[in-house]
């Protein structure tokens, strides 16, 4: 039965979703660069966020084949492919990354790894390295795209607004992200959502949280210089707002905002839109660091509503370098408390487009209220959650 055998692919579901599941993916790993040397030379030195931004794509791909959804993960699969062109990934790569997840899942079931599993472990990778080496082969855009950093600084105390020119302009959607790799950081991929719509000449725009303990945006935050060299390459996503699709709710939680920013000031270029409502959500007031610009744009687009919404009613000590922007005569005042709270608490918002962007922890917590509230889980939007 192959990839119809759900039962099949349970099984193999429960190794990735298991207490054991990091050993198994660091096991895949050890065998697929004993099994190809060559594979290792694309892959940085600490493994950590490989691993678990695999063990993500594998556990969210065999929880699409279990519930018999293909569209998806094809889809999915195939933008991987496009961006792993990046890497210089090969066929014969492919092939030795399916043999050696085969083998690691097969260690690992034992006496489960019975030949319904086989059959379904199978199509299942083969599936997922067809696809990949298939939309890498039939690519027509670039494998990345180079630019210089213009503009960087520091907002607040951990994030940075980071400008950069393209050699030639690179075409996303906004609301989509896209994998970058910094000069301090070699063979050191990172997504990064850009903060406005693509543009014809090549402008692009990230904002930059330091996330403690990360390996690349500590660096970004504090070491980037006007003058370094970016790699982008493509890009991944599927937040949009559909215009005839009805009202909008956005809730951006610290630099969550960016690629719903990008998708606000998209909507600029046309003469009428939904009505937008959005929440933005941060520590402290002086961490809603992108406020000023949110007020600008709604004062003259009223279709856009602006929520500021501080954890905190004050600032900390180390705000006094971080003014607090005064909003216009008009505009509505700070909310205080939790996003998620803060959000449920003006409605059910279940006629709404939703969408979410933050920490994984605010979106989950943000999708479980609005669900609570009566809101449709399937009018809920928000990039796959990493980390």
């Amino acid at each position: 039965m192959g990839l119809e055998d759900r039962e099949s692919l349970r099984v193999v579901q429960s190794v990735l979703e298991g207490p054991n599941s990091d050993s198994v993916i660091r096991r895949f790993y050890a065998t697929w660069f004993s099994r190809d040397p060559s594979v290792g030379e694309l892959f940085p030195p600490d493994m950590t966020h490989q691993r678990a931004a695999f063990t993500l794509a594998m556990r969210w791909l065999f929880g699409e084949f279990v519930a018999q959804r293909s569209a998806e993960p094809v889809g999915f699969l195939a933008q991987l492919g496009r961006d792993h062109r990046k890497y210089g990934v090969t066929d014969s790569q492919y092939h030795t990354l399916c043999q050696s997840m085969f083998l690691t899942l097969r260690a690992e079931l034992g006496e489960r790894f019975t030949p319904s599993v086989d059959d379904a472990t199978t199509e299942a990778l083969t599936l997922i390295a067809g696809a990949m080496s298939g939309a890498a082969a039939a690519g027509t855009r670039p494998a990345w795209w180079d630019g210089t950093v213009v503009e960087c600084g520091q907002v607040s105390r951990d994030i940075a607004i980071v400008r950069l020119q393209l050699d030639t302009a690179m075409p996303y959607l906004a609301g989509q992200y896209v994998s970058v790799q910094v000069p301090q950081c070699p063979r050191l991929w990172r997504y990064l959502s850009p903060s406005i719509p693509s543009d014809v000449q090549g402008r692009i725009e990230f904002h930059i949280r330091a996330v403690p303990g990360g390996a690349l945006s500590p660096t970004v935050v504090t070491e980037t210089r006007p003058g370094d060299r970016w790699r982008l390459s493509s890009p991944h996503g599927s937040l949009h707002i559909d215009r005839d699709g009805g009202d909008v709710l956005m809730v951006a939680g610290g630099t969550g905002l960016a690629p719903l920013r990008a998708l606000v000031m998209d909507l600029m270029v046309y003469g009428e839109n939904p009505r937008v409502h959005l929440f933005f959500g941060a520590r402290y007031p002086c961490e809603l660091y992108d406020l000023q610009t949110l007020w600008e744009v709604a004062g003259c687009s009223p279709w856009l509503s602006v929520t500021p919404v501080a954890e905190h009613p004050a600032n900390p000590p180390w705000a006094v370098e971080y003014p607090d922007p005064e909003p216009p005569r008009g505009l509505h005042v700070r909310q205080i408390g939790r996003l998620p709270e803060v959000v449920a608490d003006y409605g059910g918002w279940g006629d709404r487009q939703i969408l979410i962007c933050g920490r994984p922890e605010m979106v989950r917590a943000t999708r479980a209220a609005l669900i609570a509230q009566g809101a449709p889980a399937e009018r809920i939007q928000h990039d796959p959650l990493v980390g």
